[in-house]
């Protein structure tokens, strides 16, 4: 009589195609992973192999040497058949409310330029009141209770006539979307990605003009209501060191002036 099979078994099998997969993503080869992970070239080639299985140690060091986003850690430990380790609240736990501050504390300070608080998937959690400039003559489908900042962006009912540059400076969004996608695949990125894409011209066979960069970014060319041309750039920010999957998605963005006319526009209701 056949023992019946546990319910780790079908998750340990998959392990090995996880690792290769996130290995290789990372263009890592099985010796450099192995020094990094603190075992052999053997022993992973075995583990990848399926002839050996992972303790969960090394399931946590093989991640950590990976980098992998929190995410992927908890996937790579299912996939081993082991419990994930980082949780992921809802928004509304009490446990985040002290990140979600420092959050908003960050928005406001930063005023009296735009800065939105978005998940990995570009949806907005929250934004200071200079970002409405952004947001004039948008359609309010696309302003929904969570809109998704990428759609608004470079969507034809949303930011898109406004934006001067717009073929240049969407591109860098999906050439950041895609290998955000390349690194961590996921179906619903995947899904906006092809969306968001559609919206973009293909590039110009001739070169970019120069003077359309600072040297080190690729400004947003805006148009606004009573402020003229706005030149912003952004930047932005994580929680370096977060535990929880859903604080560690979270990212900051922060647009600033990109030249003195800019800042001037920008302090007008200051």
């Amino acid at each position: 009589m056949t023992a019946p099979q546990s319910p780790a078994q079908p998750a340990v099998q998959a392990f090995p195609q996880a690792l290769r997969a996130s290995r290789g993503r990372r263009h890592l080869s099985q010796l450099e992973l192995a020094l990094r992970a603190g075992t052999t070239q053997r022993h992973i080639s075995f583990i990848e192999n399926g002839r050996s299985a992972p303790g969960r140690a090394l399931v946590a060091r093989i991640a950590d040497s990976l980098a992998l986003p929190l995410r992927e850690r908890n996937g790579l430990l299912l996939a081993a058949g082991y419990a994930p380790v980082h949780p992921q609240r809802d928004l509304a736990d009490p446990a985040l409310a002290p990140a979600l501050e420092a959050l908003d504390h960050i928005l406001t300070g930063h005023l009296p330029y735009p800065a939105i608080i978005v998940d990995r998937y570009g949806e907005l959690i929250g934004a200071n009141s200079a970002f409405g400039l952004m947001t004039e003559g948008a359609d309010p489908a696309l302003l929904g209770p969570r809109p998704n900042i990428l759609r608004l962006a470079l969507h034809p009912a949303g930011m898109a006539p406004r934006i001067r540059n717009f073929p240049q400076w969407a591109r860098h969004v999906i050439e950041a979307l895609r290998e955000e996608q390349r690194r961590n695949p996921d179906d619903r990125l995947a899904a906006l990605h092809d969306e968001l894409a559609g919206y973009v011209p293909a590039p110009a066979r001739t070169a970019e003009q120069p003077d359309a960069l600072l040297g080190f970014t690729v400004p947003m060319e805006l148009d606004s209501a009573g402020r003229g041309l706005l030149r912003l750039m952004t930047t932005v920010a994580v929680f370096a060191t977060a535990a929880d999957v859903t604080i560690a998605e979270l990212k900051l963005e922060a647009f600033l002036p990109a030249d003195r006319a800019t800042a001037e526009a920008l302090r007008q209701d200051a």
